[in-house]
Parts: structure tokens; C-alpha cells; sequence
């Protein structure tokens, strides 16, 4: 990474911060990716107290981008899944009951949100444009300059301490997403995270699969060209070209036979047949 000076002193602030966290940091470094400014710009943002957005296809490493800032900054990192069940309660923590001097009390459990924010951690929201647009605009205080929230389940306002950061996540045009509304989106800084392909997905494939042998991870490479091509053709949706499910298949791949793999770790997750079809005719292709 290509980083200046001043940031390189920001991120050292940060380090040093949480050099007696005792907190596990979430995942590990790893993210690699033919553009060299993803990750750099990401660095950056997040150092200048920008929230980051990361926009790509299913699979392209956005997870493990998020994970890789985490690493950088040695800051950890919680982590929101959205769906259109996700409410108030999954952003900012429950009441429940508890014992105290053997009497029942009302206590309240902290969500994501108000431990990030009450620890200066990181904050991933993942899919976030798969949340109601009703549930989202709690989150509009905390994105902006003011850095809190009101939460309606203590009366208490929550105020983020220094170097709290928030990534998120988007896979646009995907099955029960809804587009982000403007207001929200600006409030990010928005990075494009592409497919991996070519040497870099040749890395990858060996770094994360226990697949060693050199000729089949060549062929699974061509997959998944072929499979992305398909994508952009519209013939099948972007879930068969996640390289999540093509280093599952490589796995796989190691005990049976490559065509298998495909269908076990690829084609079957899909629900039309057609699209079922058509990953196994490219696969047929390949693997004999």
C-alpha cells in the first residue's frame, strides 16, 4: 500500500489505542486484489473518519476486506447481518432479565451498534441494503459529523468514542435488496470491490483452498471466467460465480471428482434449473 505520511501516523494512533485490547481482532489480514487502491483508499478513509461502503458482487472479498482494515488497524470489529427481520433490537441491544443480590432486575444487553460505539471499535454491516428502509434511518445519527444515537430502550443517548468506524457492505440488483436511499448513501465513501480473477483469484485459490494440485486449480480458474461471463450475460444470477463457493468447490474437489464438486458446491445452490443447467454444461467443458 501506497500510503502518506500523515495517514501512516493516524493508523500508528490507532495501533497503539488498542495495543492492550483484550479483545479478539475479527478474521485476518488477507485481502488481495489486482487494483492495489482498494485497500488503500479503504486505509484512508477510514483513518480520516470517513464511513466506507463496499459495493461488488457476492463473493468478491468484501468480508475479507472488511476483516483485513480490522487487521490494519489491530481495532476489533463487530458485525451486524442484515435481513428484512433485522429491527431496532439487532442494531441496539435488548432488555432482559437478570438476577442481582438474589432479586430479579431488568437489565439491558448491548447490540453491535452501542458496543462499537461505546468502545471506539469498527462497525460491519453486511448486505445492509437487505434491512427494511424503515430500520435504517436509526443508523442516519450515528453515520453522520454527530456520532450518536438515542436509544430507545434505556433513554440514554450513545456517543461514539475516538476512532469508532463504520464499514458496510452492498450487493446491488441481488434478490431482496432494496436500493439504498440517497440520504444514506452519502453518508459513506463508496469503493468498488470487483471480482477476482486471473493471478490474483490463482492466489487466492491456493492460499484458501487445500487443493494443491496445479492443473485442476488452472481449470477451476477458466470456470470461473466462464461463470462470470455468464453473470454479465444475465444467464445465471452472480451467487454462481461467488469465489467463496468456488474455493468450497476446490475443497471438494480434493476428495471427489471435480464434476461433483461443481455441482455439490456450485450448481446446486441455485434454484432454477436452467441455471442449474448451464453451470454444469461449462463445467462439462473442463473436467471429464
Amino acid at each position: 500500500m501506497s500510503i502518506p505520511d500523515k495517514i501512516k501516523n493516524l493508523i500508528d494512533e490507532r495501533r497503539v489505542a488498542f495495543s492492550n485490547n483484550n479483545e479478539k481482532i475479527t478474521g485476518k489480514e488477507g485481502f488481495i486484489s489486482a487494483d492495489d487502491d482498494i485497500l488503500t483508499d479503504a486505509v484512508i478513509a477510514l483513518s480520516l473518519g470517513k464511513n466506507v461502503l463496499l459495493k461488488g458482487p457476492t463473493g468478491s472479498g468484501k468480508t475479507k476486506l472488511a476483516e483485513t482494515l480490522s487487521t490494519i488497524f489491530n481495532q476489533p470489529m463487530h458485525s451486524i447481518n442484515c435481513s428484512v427481520d433485522m429491527d431496532a433490537e439487532a442494531l441496539l441491544g435488548f432488555k432482559t432479565i437478570g438476577q442481582k443480590d438474589g432479586k430479579n432486575t431488568i437489565e439491558f444487553v448491548p447490540g453491535p451498534v452501542i458496543k462499537a460505539m461505546n468502545k471506539g471499535h469498527l462497525l460491519y454491516i453486511d448486505e445492509i441494503n437487505m434491512a427494511k428502509p424503515e430500520t435504517l434511518p436509526i443508523l442516519n445519527s450515528v453515520l453522520d459529523y454527530r456520532r450518536m444515537v438515542f436509544n430507545p430502550f434505556t433513554g440514554i443517548v450513545a456517543k461514539a468514542q475516538n476512532h469508532f468506524g463504520v464499514i458496510a457492505a452492498i450487493n446491488e440488483g441481488y434478490i431482496g435488496t432494496v436500493p439504498l436511499n440517497e440520504a444514506l448513501k452519502n453518508r459513506f465513501v463508496v469503493i468498488e470491490v470487483p471480482y477476482v480473477q486471473g493471478d490474483i483469484l490463482k492466489e487466492v485459490l491456493y492460499n484458501e483452498s487445500i487443493l494443491k494440485d496445479h492443473a485442476m486449480i488452472e481449470k477451476f480458474i477458466i470456470l470461473s471466467e466462464d461463470l462470470i461471463t455468464q453473470v454479465r450475460n444475465g444467464q445465471i444470477p452472480e451467487e454462481a460465480a461467488s469465489i467463496r463457493a468456488l474455493i468450497d468447490t476446490c475443497d471438494l474437489a480434493s476428495y471427489m471428482p471435480p464434476l461433483r464438486a461443481v455441482k455439490r458446491g456450485i450448481a446446486d445452490k441455485l434454484e432454477e434449473e436452467r441455471e442449474k443447467a448451464a453451470v454444469m454444461n461449462i463445467a462439462q467443458t473442463l473436467f471429464v
